[in-house]
């Protein structure tokens, strides 16, 4: 069953984009001057889902089963240094694309809002399909910064799209700006620490992590659902109700 509705996440996806972004298009004109909030605490916990440690730590202990220390860290390293770089780099592009389209702040609020739900009912129904994690069988070697564990496993696609919408709701609050480029940078450093100490937490703690990540898959889905309903609010597809 988990795999069927696993299948059926891109339809849906489609379906509800569909669905909702016709009257998006319809309500674009007259998109009220309100922005959506997005604190310092809130940055954290939507990039700490889809950029964090827990997704990283089984992936770095099969590919460095039989290495050293010293590997190990220098692995880590560079890979937190290419995500760094990547992050970047997709944060200046897709900053400036979105810029040349013009896209109000609530529509890309309720673009990640979208992106955050869908993601995380994919994970979480992934988790309740049983399915183990996939072994990987890349020879042991610093190549394996780059790829897999920069990309796709550290900066996931849906953590660089996150990355770009923040960026581009902060519009030209410096600050805002500065504050998602630091928590960015706080939770790759998490990530870092995490790899260096992943092969004692995987020992110790492994199945509470299991527990941790559907509850955090959880937080994710409803967390995206509220940004949803926010954002259509603010584009006028929803009344506004007050917090």
């Amino acid at each position: 069953m988990g795999w069927v509705d696993r299948r059926a996440l891109p339809v849906a996806a489609v379906a509800l984009c569909l669905w909702i972004w016709p009257c998006v298009l319809q309500a674009a004109d007259n998109i009220p001057v309100a922005q959506p909030v997005f604190g310092a605490r809130k940055i954290f916990v939507l990039l700490f889902l889809m950029l964090g440690p827990i997704k990283i730590l089984v992936p770095f202990v099969d590919m460095t089963k039989d290495a050293d220390i010293s590997f190990r860290r220098r692995l880590a390293t560079r890979a937190i240094l290419f995500s760094a770089a990547a992050l970047t780099v997709a944060g200046v592009i897709g900053r400036s694309m979105l810029d040349n389209f013009n896209i109000p702040a609530p529509v890309l609020a309720l673009t990640g809002g979208l992106l955050l739900f869908l993601v995380a009912l994919q994970t979480v129904m992934h988790q309740f399909s049983g399915a183990g994690p996939q072994k990987s069988n890349a020879a042991p070697g610093l190549h394996l910064a780059i790829n897999p564990l920069a990309f796709p496993t550290i900066v996931t696609p849906y953590g660089i799209a996150a990355v770009i919408v923040f960026i581009a709701l902060a519009g030209d609050d410096l600050s805002l700006k500065m504050t998602v480029a630091a928590v960015t940078g706080a939770i790759l450093i998490l990530d870092w620490v995490a790899m260096l100490f992943a092969h004692g937490i995987l020992k110790w703690m492994g199945t509470a992590l299991q527990v941790l990540a559907v509850v955090l898959g959880v937080t994710q889905i409803a967390l995206g659902l509220n940004v949803i309903l926010q954002s259509m609010s603010l584009i006028g597809l929803l009344p506004v109700h007050a917090n």
